[in-house]
């Protein structure tokens, strides 16, 4: 939950517009406004008429707040607080529940959005933009207080943060409850991002809500809902045998936002200087046998190797690795739509499973454009998506990989993005699961309807949620099982779960909320149907479901009206904007927008009787055994002073058609002309072949710390001098870098297997001629020998 309190510290009666990020799959599930003493519960009523109703509620003299999701984008939302008073001031009370994304280390993964980055609109985008008002990060007019209440079926073990922390307090001797809070001082540079561990985490279990006693059986939030999380476990056999077929297109953000830094510490490496290197790593990595090709975009897009993919050679592989040394964050605007219609009009490859792996800062406006193009292409393909820097849109990244079948990364903070990307390139390269099939095993008079998308991808490690309907009842039988029955290489598998129907205790209707969001996403999905047309049937279904659950959609909005004020409030209205906080200056982008930010003297603190006050949030995280969510007890009082920050504008009505984001986005972003010296780890896998194998050359000496007469002359005699430099490289990959190993695993796994086809009978002794002169004692059997 979150509490912002509204001051009005003019002398008229002010309506303040504060459009604010959210995780894109958060279920918003509560909504109140409280005046004084009088509590306001909002309702969720179809979008139009809450629009209507909290105009007519303004345009009378009454008190109205007005609370919309986005209809381009669903971590978007736009909180309207109408009539103030002079004087007087509003808490807005806004409570959600989401599911905590499984880390590559099991950490659990939350996040407060609390950079909103301007969003880039194509031109001749369908429906009207979000008008958003946003300042740097330094000259927002509010602060941040933030705790939060870890309670975990196990041991809490630590909880780690980007942002600064005050030490983790356990609440009871068995550690399973714990708080943490934000030190004072949040800049607002960065979004908050929590990370939480607890012991024996990720185990598959099912739990059983009870339904809402008021609510009608046989409805949704009437019966018992279900949850099931899965964790497969694949055969390490399986594991260990990687792809060496594919058709791997990369898909680089070359925007002018690419060229701001990827965080605000010391070190300025920009967003795409980290993408460079990381596209290094991952070519390098590729296995031979594949086929690749790299598109870049902004305004336009381009193809290295034209429209058809090539097959991975070094005399490609080095064509491609020049050109990708010299991008830059210089091709504009962010039209992502038109470099991903255009590589689905190419014809698959035959026996190369398509894998695209988009690299995006993630600042689009036409989000569910894009959401919706990638599923609708979803049976050809796999999509792996990389959120860059603070403020990427999670419904962006989350939704290519949700409907894509591949695996979603954010890159925050200090974050290297290399050893996130090689994540997901094992998880393209591991065998596919195919045949996914959920077969319910339940007592007599028991039926189940799933809430939940057909499962259509498994990875090892990652989590699966199903969210399932459970009618009718039981006399007998207390138990119910679910088999989840899929074929891996060829190999059928299954895993299987029992699970108690009695409903567990003190969840609350969570269950049910994340159950009707998941619903109404898939709906709202169905009911556009790629070609520009809706389906008016299937939009009354999600207005229905919406309204029933209590749970925001894209065609309903939650509407409070205080009926209790009987003087109407005299005086013209005046509109304010409250600034969202952003990373960096409009500037790093190359462009200036055209609406919310004056270079000068606008955001002077001294400037119109500014009253700055605090914010404080708390915030609950509730795991249950399956570890999925947050869901809220966060209380954020925000007191935001009205009193400047935009344009005055009377006489605005709702009902006439928003304005959209306009940005000039011409101007080109240069990288500074001197180049940091290059990491090292880097420059010796810039040096390896497409075939895994290095050459023994001054190059290769200088990677590793040593003079060219000395690793000439160190070299057993009769060893072939390509094995000889390979054996050197893998060795002080081994000795030297084994804090970086999930970089460099899979282009050393590589280098491996290019030794073992030479059938060198010369390796032991090499192994050890290359411990001697780097100073290391690695192990033949550790290098895979």
């Amino acid at each position: 939950g979150l509490h912002s309190n509204y001051e009005n510290k003019e002398d008229k009666p002010l309506e303040a517009i504060f459009v604010f990020p959210l995780p894109g799959d958060a279920a918003v599930c509560h909504f109140s406004a409280q005046i004084g003493q009088t509590q306001i519960v909002a309702e969720v009523k179809e979008k139009q008429k809450a629009r209507e109703e909290y105009d007519d509620s303004l345009s009378s003299g009454q008190q109205a707040f007005l609370l919309e999701e986005s209809e381009q984008s669903p971590d978007i939302f736009t909180l309207s607080v109408g009539s103030l008073p002079p004087g007087e001031s509003a808490s807005i009370r806004l409570e959600y529940v989401t599911e905590l994304a499984v880390q590559a280390d099991d950490g659990l993964r939350f996040c407060l959005p609390a950079v909103l980055n301007p969003r880039y609109e194509p031109q001749g985008s369908e429906g009207a933009g979000v008008q958003v008002t946003s300042v740097p990060a330094s000259l927002v007019p509010y602060s941040l207080s933030f705790s939060v209440r870890v309670s975990s079926p196990r041991p809490i073990s630590k909880v780690e943060s980007s942002c600064s922390l005050e030490p983790l307090q356990y609440v009871n001797t068995e550690q399973t409850q714990a708080t943490v809070k934000l030190a004072a001082g949040h800049k607002f540079d960065r979004d908050v991002e929590l990370l939480i561990y607890y012991r024996d985490a990720h185990k598959p279990t099912a739990v059983v809500e009870a339904g809402q006693a008021s609510a009608k059986p046989g409805s949704l939030m009437g019966d018992p809902v279900l949850m099931l999380s899965l964790y497969p476990e694949f055969p390490q056999s399986v594991m260990s045998s990687l792809a060496s077929r594919g058709e791997f297109v990369l898909l680089l953000d070359r925007s002018g936002s690419m060229g701001c830094p990827t965080s605000n510490g010391k070190q300025q490496e920009t967003r795409i200087a980290s993408a460079r290197d990381t596209l290094l790593l991952l070519l390098k990595s590729l296995p031979m046998g594949c086929y690749f090709n790299i598109y870049s975009f902004g305004s336009s897009f381009e193809h290295i190797f034209g429209n058809k993919s090539v097959e991975y050679s070094e005399k490609n592989l080095e064509e491609a690795l020049k050109k990708v040394e010299a991008m830059q964050a210089n091709l504009g605007g962010t039209e992502i739509l038109e470099p991903i219609k255009h590589i689905y009009s190419q014809p698959c490859i035959p026996n190369q499973p398509r894998q695209l792996f988009v690299f995006t800062d993630g600042e689009v406006f036409n989000t569910k454009e894009v959401i919706d193009l990638v599923k609708k292409n979803s049976g050809s393909h796999r999509c792996f998506s990389f959120g860059i820097g603070e403020g990427a849109s999670s419904a962006l990244i989350n939704g290519l990989a949700k409907e894509g079948g591949g695996h979603a990364q954010f890159i925050t903070g200090a974050d290297r993005m290399q050893p996130k990307v090689m994540q997901s390139l094992r998880f393209a390269l591991q065998p596919a699961v195919a045949d996914i099939s959920v077969t319910w095993n339940l007592p007599k008079g028991v039926s189940v309807t799933v809430l939940s998308p057909t499962i259509t991808t498994i990875f090892q490690g990652q989590r699966s949620l199903i969210y399932a309907q459970l009618s009718g009842q039981s006399s007998k039988a207390a138990e119910g099982g679910v088999t989840v029955k899929y074929s891996l290489a060829g190999r059928p598998s299954e895993n299987k779960l029992h699970f108690s129907l009695k409903p567990a205790e003190d969840t609350g209707l969570t269950f049910h909320r994340l159950g009707a969001r998941s619903l109404i996403r898939s709906l709202e999905m169905d009911e556009r149907d790629g070609e520009g047309q809706h389906d008016e049937g299937v939009k009354g279904k999600v207005v229905e479901l919406s309204v029933q659950s209590g749970v925001s959609s894209s065609f309903t909005a939650f509407i409070a009206v205080n009926k209790g004020n009987n003087e109407p409030i005299q005086g013209p209205l005046m509109r304010r904007a409250i600034p969202a906080p952003r990373m960096y200056s409009p500037m790093c982008h190359g462009f200036m927008p055209s609406t919310g930010y004056c270079p000068s003297g606008m955001y002077m603190k001294k400037a119109m009787g500014l009253c700055r006050k605090s914010a404080t949030a708390k915030r609950s995280l509730g795991m249950y055994p399956m570890a999925p969510m947050a869901c809220g007890i966060m209380s954020a009082p925000a007191k935001r002073s009205l009193g400047m920050y935009m344009k005055k504008a009377m006489g605005l009505s709702r009902k006439s058609a928003p304005a959209k984001m306009s940005f000039d986005f011409n101007d080109e972003v240069t990288e500074p002309t001197q180049q940091p010296p290059r990491d090292p780890l880097l420059q010796l896998v810039s040096l390896q072949k497409a075939s895994g194998c290095w050459l023994l050359d001054p190059a290769l000496a200088a990677a590793v710390g040593k003079t060219s007469e000395e690793v000439e002359n160190t070299k057993p005699s009769a060893v072939n001098q390509e094995v000889w430099a390979t054996i050197l490289a893998l060795i002080w990959l081994h000795g030297s870098k084994m804090d970086a190993q999930e970089e460099w695993e899979l282009l050393a796994m590589k280098a491996v297997s290019w030794l073992r086809a030479q059938n060198a009978p010369t390796v032991a002794e090499s192994v050890v001629a290359a411990n001697t002169l780097l100073g290391f004692s690695v192990q033949t059997d550790v290098l895979g020998l």
